[in-house]
Order: structure tokens, then C-alpha cells, then sequence
């Protein structure tokens, strides 16, 4: 699936104060407006973050299994079975999004590809190991300043395809020593950029066994 250049990235501060909307932007549920929760460090990914981000990707996702693993209102998981995916599993534990999330899907009528089972990331990544599930794309947009990825992107390794997509979003940038830090020598950015405080990254973690070589 090719990966194309993206346009360069513009400050873009999220409203505060009165209840934000944010909506699918591409797919069969494109303009699909989705409530923002009162929920603490629920921080949406902003619509112009979420094209760039499919720009990236390529716009039709068709087949792939995806995995959020801090879903929030759901935009990043739900663009993603939008534009095709096979399977999208969400994780959230604030119970407001929790309930947002749920009735949303049902809304959409998506319950037989988007998945919400009750857990954190942590323990959603553990439900899906022990089933078998590999996912080719995983989105990763936690709360800033609490030292998330550093716990959750080693544990990665268990649910992802020979040749995964990551998306992340931190409060810094990542470099790519830190990223194989975490995930391992096959893994690297392909795409970077910044949009007001958040910086958003696209890993690709490759994973496949490396070929017989040959004996000196």
C-alpha cells in the first residue's frame, strides 16, 4: 500500500471549554459527527491530523485489523473500519467515552467489526495475544506526561503482523533510536510532522524472521 508525501503540518490547537465534536472524515461513514466525552486527558485527534494521517496509509484500508489501543471518542479506530478494515478493536476505560464508544457503534451498526471489550490497552494487547489476533495497523494516543509508551509499545510485539503500522502521538518527538529501544532493530519512522503541541509519528515494525544465510 503505497505511502504518500503529506502536506506539511500547521499549528492546530484543539477548542477547550464548551463540548467538542469531531467526525469521520473519509469511508462509508464519512461526516459522521462523534461526541467528545467529559473525560479526563481525553485529547481527540484533530480532523486534519486524522487525513494526513490516511494520506500516509492510503485511503482505502480494506482487509487490514486494527487495534486502538486509547480510543477516546473513537476517531482514529472508527476512521479506520470507515475506510474498510476488517476489524478494529478499541480499548477505553473512562467509562463516559466507554459509553460514547458503545453507543456510537451501535449507531453505526458496526458492532460485527468494531470490537469494545471492557480493559485497558495493556490488557486488550494480552486478549488479543492469547486469541491469536495479529493487527497490521495499531494507533497509540495516550495521555501525555505519563510515561505511557515507554510501558505499552514493548508490549506490541505479540499482536503485530510480520510487517505492522504504528501511530503515535507524544508530547515529543521520537526518535528512532527509542523507538527500537522499545520495539526492536526492525523498527522505524517513515513519517513525522507536528500540529501544535502533539507530535504524531508512523512506525513500521517489521518483524518477520530474517532469511537462511549463507555459512562463511
Amino acid at each position: 500500500m503505497p505511502l504518500k508525501r503529506p502536506p506539511p503540518a500547521r499549528p492546530d490547537v484543539p477548542a477547550t471549554g464548551a463540548p467538542q465534536r469531531v467526525r469521520i472524515i473519509g469511508g462509508r461513514w464519512r461526516r459522521t459527527p462523534l461526541p467528545v466525552a467529559s473525560a479526563s486527558g481525553l485529547r481527540p485527534t484533530p480532523d486534519r491530523v486524522r487525513e494526513t494521517l490516511f494520506n500516509w496509509l492510503g485511503h482505502d484500508l480494506s482487509g487490514l485489523v486494527c487495534v486502538d489501543l486509547f480510543a477516546g471518542t473513537g476517531a482514529l479506530g472508527l476512521e479506520a473500519a470507515s475506510r474498510g478494515a476488517a476489524a478494529v478493536w478499541l480499548a477505553e476505560t473512562d467509562a463516559r467515552a466507554f459509553a460514547a464508544l458503545q453507543a456510537v457503534i451501535e449507531r453505526l451498526q458496526a458492532a460485527d467489526r468494531v470490537h469494545l471489550p471492557r480493559g485497558d490497552a495493556r490488557q486488550l494487547l494480552a486478549r488479543l495475544a492469547s486469541q491469536g489476533v495479529r493487527a497490521d495497523l495499531v494507533f497509540i494516543d495516550p495521555p501525555f506526561h505519563q510515561d505511557t509508551l515507554s510501558a505499552v509499545m514493548p508490549a506490541l510485539a505479540p499482536v503485530l503482523a510480520a510487517r505492522a503500522w504504528v501511530y503515535v502521538e507524544a508530547e515529543t518527538t521520537l526518535d528512532e533510536a527509542t523507538v527500537r529501544r522499545w520495539c526492536g532493530p526492525g523498527a522505524s519512522i517513515l513519517r513525522q510532522a507536528r500540529a501544535g503541541q502533539v507530535h504524531y509519528h508512523l512506525l513500521q515494525i517489521d518483524s518477520a524472521p530474517a532469511g537462511p544465510q549463507e555459512n562463511p
